[in-house]
C-alpha cells in the first residue's frame, strides 16, 4: 500500500472486491448524478516543500490586516500572549483534537481542567465553574437556557447593549421551544434603564447584563441584581474576564451565573477562533449547569486524584434530565487561559487590566478632541468607547487602514459615523498618538 495514497491501483481493486462492487462510481451511486463533480479535480501539479513554502509566504504577505496596529475590539482583543503558552500547548500530551478525560489515563488533563475551573470561579467570585464552553456567545445562550430550567420560566431579558453577535446566537438557541426575549432600553448616557427594567422583568427567568457592555460602558451590576431578584429572576453577567480583574466581581455584585469569552487570556485572535467560553454559577444552581465539572478527591491509598464529578448531557443521563447537548469543552484553549493566568498571577493580571483602562482613557481624550467628533455616551467606560465622527465610520476604517491602523468597529445602530475603539495593554503612546493624527487628517483637521 502506498504511504500517502492508500486507495490506488491494486489496493483500490482489493477494497472494491471485498465489498462486492465493480467501481468507485458504483460505490457512490446513492449520490444523485447531478450532485457529483463528473470530472477530475482541477488541482495544480505537485510541488516540493520549498515551492509550497514560497507560495504560502506570498499568500501571507497579501494579508495586510495582520500588520495593522489594532484598535478593534467588540468581543475579540489584541492582548499580548507570552510565547511560553504556545510551547506548552504544543506538547504532545495536550495537543490533540480530542478531550482526553478518562480518569485512568488522563490525570494531567483532568488536573489542568480542575485548575482552570478554580481560576474561573475565583475570577467571577462564584462557587463553581465548568470545564469551559465553545465560546462566549454559546456560553451566554446556554446560560439563558440554564436560567429558564432553574426558574421554570420561558423568557429572558436582554439590554440593547448586549453584543449583537451574542444576541444572534441566543435568538438561535431560543428559536425552538416557545421561548421569548424581552428588550431592556438604555438611558441616554449608555447605562441600563433600571426603572424600565423593573416593569419588564415580570415573568422573566433572567436579566442578562454584559459587563462592560458592547459599547464599553461599565454597568451597575448590583442595581441589575436587585432588580432581577425582586422580580424572581436570576442575574446572568456576561463578563469580560480582563475587566473582572479590577471591577467588582459578578458574584460580589449579586450575579447568579457568569459567562464570557476567554480569548483575552492567552488565545490568539486567529480571525475568529477557536475561542473558549467560560461559565460559573452559585453552588445551588450547579445541577442545571451544562458541560462537565472535574473534581478532586483522594483514593484508597490516600493519593490525590481527579475525576469527572458532574456531567449532565444526555450521553450520561436520561434525555429528559440532560441540561444540554453540548458535547465537548475547549480543553486546549482553556489550558491557554490556565497557563496565561498562572504566568500573570493576580498582580500581573490586574496590572494588565489597569493598563487597558488607563490607555483607553488617554486615547478617548485625544480622539474626542478632534473637531467635529462627539461622545455618544457619557457613562464611565473600561477599555472601549464609542465616538461619532463627522465621516462615515466605514470610510474612516478604510482610510485609516491605508495608513496602517485598524481604527475600530463601526456601530451603525448608533449613527453612520459611530465607531467603537478598543485599547489593550499592547498599544504604545506613539501608536495612540499616530491613530489620533490619522483620524484628525481624515476628518479634515490636518495632514496624517
Amino acid at each position: 500500500m502506498s504511504r500517502f495514497t492508500s486507495i490506488l491501483g491494486a489496493d483500490r481493486r482489493r477494497m472494491l472486491d471485498t465489498i462486492g462492487i465493480g467501481s468507485v462510481d458504483e460505490l457512490v451511486s446513492a449520490v444523485p448524478a447531478e450532485k457529483r463533480l463528473g470530472r477530475r479535480l482541477d488541482l495544480p501539479s505537485p510541488a516540493s516543500e520549498l515551492e509550497l513554502t514560497r507560495e504560502a509566504s506570498a499568500l501571507a504577505e497579501r494579508n495586510r490586516a495582520a500588520g495593522l496596529v489594532c484598535f478593534a475590539g467588540a468581543g475579540a482583543y489584541d492582548h499580548f500572549i507570552p510565547s511560553v503558552i504556545d510551547h506548552i500547548l504544543l506538547r504532545s500530551e495536550f495537543y490533540t483534537a480530542y478531550t482526553p478525560y478518562q480518569a485512568e489515563v488522563s490525570q494531567g488533563t483532568l488536573q489542568c481542567i480542575f485548575e482552570y475551573q478554580t481560576m474561573m470561579a475565583r475570577l467571577t467570585g462564584l462557587d463553581c465553574a465548568n470545564a469551559s464552553m465553545y465560546d462566549g456567545a454559546s456560553a451566554a445562550a446556554e446560560a439563558a437556557l440554564m436560567a429558564m430550567r432553574a426558574t421554570k420560566r420561558d423568557r429572558v431579558a436582554v439590554p440593547a447593549s448586549l453584543n449583537p453577535r451574542y444576541l444572534a446566537v441566543i435568538e438561535t438557541y431560543l428559536a425552538q421551544g416557545g421561548f421569548g426575549i424581552v428588550r431592556i432600553p438604555l438611558l441616554p448616557d449608555g447605562r441600563l434603564d433600571m426603572a424600565a427594567a423593573a416593569g419588564l422583568l415580570e415573568g422573566c427567568a433572567a436579566l442578562m447584563v454584559q459587563q462592560p457592555d458592547f459599547h464599553g460602558i461599565v454597568q451597575d451590576l448590583k442595581a441589575a441584581s436587585d432588580a432581577a431578584h425582586a422580580a424572581g429572576a436570576l442575574l446572568v453577567a456576561v463578563t469580560d474576564p480582563v475587566a473582572a480583574a479590577v471591577l467588582e466581581s459578578p458574584g460580589a455584585a449579586g450575579a447568579d451565573i457568569a459567562v464570557g469569552e476567554g480569548q483575552s487570556m492567552g488565545v490568539q485572535l486567529s480571525f475568529g477562533g477557536p475561542y473558549v467560553g467560560f461559565m460559573a454559577c452559585r453552588k445551588d444552581l450547579v445541577r442545571n449547569m451544562p458541560g462537565r465539572i472535574i473534581g478532586r478527591t483522594v483514593d484508597k491509598a490516600g493519593q490525590t486524584g481527579y475525576v469527572l464529578t458532574l456531567q449532565t448531557r444526555e450521553q450520561h443521563i436520561r434525555r429528559e434530565k440532560a441540561t444540554s447537548n453540548i458535547c465537548s469543552n475547549q480543553a486546549l484553549m482553556a489550558l491557554a487561559n490556565t497557563v496565561y493566568l498562572s504566568l500573570a498571577g493576580e498582580s500581573g493580571f490586574r496590572e494588565t487590566s489597569l493598563q487597558c483602562h488607563s490607555k483607553a482613557v488617554y486615547l478617548e481624550g485625544r480622539l474626542a478632541g478632534i473637531e467635529g467628533v462627539r461622545r455618544v455616551f457619557t457613562a464611565p467606560f473600561y477599555r472601549e468607547f464609542v465616538l461619532e465622527y463627522p465621516v462615515d465610520a466605514d470610510e474612516l476604517v478604510r482610510k485609516a487602514a491605508d495608513k496602517g491602523y485598524l481604527a475600530g468597529v463601526p456601530v451603525p445602530s448608533l449613527g453612520r459615523g459611530a465607531l467603537l475603539t478598543a485599547v489593550t495593554e499592547k498599544r504604545t503612546r506613539a501608536e495612540m498618538d499616530g491613530l489620533a493624527g490619522v483620524l484628525t487628517a481624515i476628518c479634515g483637521g490636518g495632514a496624517a
